[in-house]
């Protein structure tokens, strides 16, 4: 890559790494876990999402979605993957998610290369870094070594944000795990890719206050989203959360927000919020503010992210399939 090596987000991205590193000492994942036990994990991981990418894009924010779902209800040990009537993929926040069949997928194959190695709250993550990577975004090393859990309820659930929750509620929750206000506004910036059904927002655009729309929507930008979702109609279409670039992982989901673009409620409420309005804007590189990059940011808060209740091997197992506990 020309001037990789004075280019300053290649070496931001160095300092992420090592900090990652740091991060993860004594948590019981790190860089490379696989290196000897199993070498070829993280590429057989790669190749798969990369080839049901290639026939269904839509497992790119599938995936990453999964991930934060997972890592918010009892850790990132893959429990929201278990089958199961009370199981955490029954509850409506779950049940939208796409890309089950990937890490299904994932996890035969490294079956047949490594049995009882690999386990699946790992091929989760770097699947989510992959999906990422396949968008556009920024690559970065994943933290491994997480055991699987062996609890899936959908009664654990509470701890996932709701989309029309507000932004202290945002906060605490986040906090909770030990993610600050910037994590917050980084990681909800993975909206940049993917879609959002009607049913989710529709409320803001009719009888919202007063008899009209949500205030905060741009006034120009209610028709078209009427058009798109009208009163009544069919509450599960689907349409790009970061209008105009919901293919693209980048910055253009918080260019949105400040134009009164956002489409879920607690999404636009990072820009009216002046708590995280200030993230935003520096994500922006708006001028008068310190800069953030915001690829480097989003992928230092998904290694913080990802080692949240990582399981050892006193409370995980390396499941054989991960749709059930061995």
């Amino acid at each position: 890559m020309k001037g990789a090596y004075t280019n300053p987000i290649f070496l931001a991205m160095i300092l992420m790494i090592a900090m990652a590193a740091a991060l993860v000492q004594g948590q019981g994942t790190r860089v490379g876990f696989y290196a000897r036990t199993c070498s070829r994990a993280e590429s057989i991981v790669r190749s798969t999402v990369q080839t049901h990418f290639r026939s269904n894009p839509a497992i790119a924010p599938g995936l990453l979605r999964m991930h934060f779902h997972d890592c918010f209800v009892q850790g990132c040990d893959g429990s929201i993957l278990i089958d199961g009537p009370n199981a955490e993929k029954t509850v409506p926040p779950n049940r939208l998610l796409r890309g089950y069949e990937v890490i299904d997928d994932a996890k035969t194959q490294l079956e047949a290369a490594c049995p009882g190695v690999v386990s699946c709250a790992d091929i989760l993550a770097l699947a989510a870094r992959d999906s990422v990577l396949l968008t556009r975004g920024i690559n970065w090393q994943v933290p491994t070594g997480r055991k699987d859990g062996r609890v899936s309820l959908a009664s654990d659930t509470s701890n996932l944000p709701g989309f029309r929750e507000s932004i202290d509620s945002q906060k605490q929750k986040f906090a909770d795990f030990g993610l600050n206000t910037q994590d917050l506004v980084a990681l909800v910036g993975g909206h940049t890719i993917g879609t959002s059904a009607c049913q989710l927002f529709s409320y803001r655009l009719y009888n919202f206050t007063n008899g009209g729309p949500d205030p905060t929507i741009k006034p120009a930008f209610v028709p078209q989203l009427q058009a798109l979702c009208p009163q009544n109609g069919d509450g599960s279409r689907r349409i790009d959360l970061d209008t105009g670039s919901g293919n693209r992982f980048d910055t253009s989901f918080f260019a949105n927000l400040r134009n009164g673009r956002g489409i879920l409620e607690s999404d636009q409420k990072l820009w009216t919020d002046v708590s995280t309005r200030t993230f935003v804007q520096r994500f922006l590189g708006e001028r008068g503010l310190r800069p953030l990059n915001f690829n480097v940011e989003f992928a230092r808060s998904m290694v913080k992210m990802s080692n949240i209740g990582v399981k050892t091997s006193t409370n995980g197992e390396i499941r054989r399939i991960c749709s059930a506990i061995n």
